[in-house]
């Protein structure tokens, strides 16, 4: 398993990098949406609350999924280092060239992904 290497690990890496900075630039613009909203009844309506509030808890969802994605790349920065980057973290199978393409962070390969043994 050690013996694999990407194709092009300076291209991954810059991929990936290039990826984790999209993510933290996302992070930056969303922060101010997932600020606590304030419930001042005196100036705004309920209907208003009632937005700002859903609007806020969306912010936060996002702002979760950011924080996913970014350990994520994290991850998979992690195993192109340690020589296991396009191993399935499941399986220990190949990921397929096209899967890693579309997403260069993907730990798993297809039979994983949708719940198969891998095997």
């Amino acid at each position: 398993m050690n013996d694999h290497k990407p194709p092009d690990a300076k291209a991954v890496r810059k991929a990936l990098q290039a990826l984790r900075e999209q993510v933290l630039a996302a992070t930056e613009q969303g922060a101010e949406a997932a600020r606590p909203v304030e419930l001042d009844q005196q100036r705004m309506g309920r209907l208003s609350r009632m937005d700002a509030l859903q609007g806020h808890e969306m912010a936060r969802a996002a702002e979760r999924r950011r924080e996913t994605e970014i350990r994520k790349i994290d991850a998979a920065l992690a195993r192109l280092d340690s020589d296991e980057y396009g191993w399935c973290v499941r399986c220990g199978e190949e990921i397929a060239a096209e899967r890693l393409r579309l997403d260069p962070a993907v730990p798993v390969c297809i039979d994983c992904a949708k719940g198969g043994s891998g095997t």
